[in-house]
């Protein structure tokens, strides 16, 4: 652990190593995204084959961010109907409100 309250894992990434600090609490955090990257990088792989290096980890960061975009993008609509659902129910209630 350092002075900073932070510990140094390593996490290796295509026969790279890597040292990176990690608050104690975010380290399964952090061991959970290295898996993901690494069973992300193996279907990449397996899909293009020729694939290596830098234009392996791009391609994989690009499916990444499109898979986050994509989530967020659903997550703002269903907010929208959300706030759309609450804003009719609030109607409903003022109009009970103005008949009583």
């Amino acid at each position: 652990m350092t002075g900073d309250g932070l510990t140094i894992k390593i996490i290796s990434v295509l026969g790279n190593d890597y040292s990176i600090k990690v608050p104690a609490d975010k380290e399964a955090d952090l061991a959970a995204s290295a898996l993901l990257l690494k069973r992300l990088l193996a279907e990449t792989k397996a899909q293009s084959p020729t694939l290596i290096g830098d234009r392996l980890l791009v391609l994989t960061a690009l499916k990444l961010c499109a898979q986050q975009a994509e989530q967020e993008q659903r997550h703002k609509q269903e907010i929208e109907r959300i706030e759309g659902a609450v804003s009719a129910r609030v109607a409903d209630i003022a109009g009970l409100i103005r008949e009583a």
